[in-house]
């Protein structure tokens, strides 16, 4: 099966769309997905920073949503023609799967970021029969098909709009699940978030939805508006002392607090912001040692990371497009659509600002 795919063949260069090859369909367990729609994240571009530990060339993308065209058997639970959302993988076998929290899942590593799959990595290939690296978080979505583990897809309505859904499988569930999984939000809680991009305008949709009290930080004025719009007070990053602003502006310091910004001065504000007993949750990956603060931790203030929203997808994504349709938690507005021939556009704006979630459409995809 040929088809295009936008492609990442080195460290240094932009993505190629071109012609790949899916030499065999999917066997027990899998299914193939026409992509409508796949998000574009931060972990993607990340992979440019992370010479040595990813390997290239490869198709990345893993906020996929689209159209099961083939199940690879009777027992995926899925059929052809089901509209699904694509996920993070799991093993669904280790004790963290099995309890419920799949993105600790034992091998979460080598499933999601390519080093559990050599075994399958002849099966993708470019035009040439050249290697591409094994499935990326199960997916490799920057694509028009995608072959992944059925336990990825959630199936979803089909009357929702498929070629927008593919960020509810990991920017807007991990900042949604945060606020509802993790911190369990509820009405009169006060909860602060640090960054308004598109996991930090998650977030401050589903508190707001839960009817929290929420105060936005952020630098850009354009997404403080937004979450002021989403039913968040919005505090300028680089107001003069903003721990005691946002503790002012929570009576008393934020219960919940989530830093998606990994920025050590930030995170810093955030603990400082809490109430005593207050919980900060971090969600950006970490660069460099973390120095808390004398004084920062104290009284009971605690910090954790979260992975993924510590979501259990095919229960979060059907909740959020329930508030979705209820007018409460509309990330349709984060988003702007590029064809998948123009991500390298996609990705400039992403970078510059301009657009807060872009969301890639194969040709023939769109609505």
């Amino acid at each position: 099966m040929r088809f295009a795919a936008a492609v990442l063949r080195s460290y240094e260069s932009r993505f190629a769309v071109e012609e790949v090859i899916l030499k065999a369909g999917p066997v027990e367990g899998e299914v193939l997905v026409r992509i409508a729609g796949c998000g574009m994240c931060r972990t993607d571009l990340a992979v440019r920073s992370s010479a040595g530990r990813s390997p290239l060339p490869a198709v990345l993308g893993h906020e996929g949503a689209g159209v099961v065209v083939e199940t690879g058997g009777p027992h995926t639970g899925l059929s052809t023609g089901d509209h699904v959302v694509l996920s993070f993988d799991s093993c669904g076998r280790c004790g963290n799967c099995l309890g419920g929290a799949p993105a600790y899942c034992d091998s979460f590593a080598a499933l999601n970021l390519f080093g559990g799959r050599e075994e399958k990595a002849a099966r993708f290939t470019d035009a040439a029969g050249g290697a591409l690296a094994p499935r990326w978080f199960g997916q490799s979505s920057f694509a028009e098909y995608a072959l992944v583990p059925a336990r990825n897809a959630v199936r979803v309505d089909p009357a929702l709009p498929v070629e927008l859904l593919g960020p509810l499988g990991c920017g807007f569930l991990t900042g949604a699940g945060t606020v509802l999984n993790s911190f369990g939000i509820g009405p009169g809680d006060t909860f602060a978030v640090f960054g308004a991009g598109a996991v930090g305008l998650a977030a401050v949709m589903a508190a707001t939805a839960a009817g929290a009290m929420t105060v936005a930080v952020e630098r850009h004025p354009e997404r403080l508006a937004l979450a002021e719009r989403f039913g968040a007070i919005p505090l300028h990053a680089t107001s003069a002392d903003l721990p005691d602003r946002v503790r002012r502006l929570t009576d008393g310091g934020a219960r919940y607090a989530l830093d998606t910004t990994g920025s050590a001065p930030l995170i810093n504000d955030a603990l400082r912001a809490l109430r005593p007993t207050g919980h900060l949750g971090l969600v950006a990956r970490l660069h460099a040692t973390l120095a808390i603060e004398p004084g920062a931790l104290d009284r009971g203030r605690r910090i954790s990371h979260v992975c993924e929203g510590d979501a259990v997808p095919g229960l979060l994504i059907p909740r959020l497009t329930g508030l979705w349709r209820a007018g409460r938690f509309p990330f349709d507005e984060l988003i702007r659509t590029y064809p998948l021939v123009d991500i390298d556009e996609a990705e400039r704006d992403f970078d510059a600002g301009r657009v807060v979630k872009p969301v890639l459409v194969p040709e023939g995809s769109g609505r």
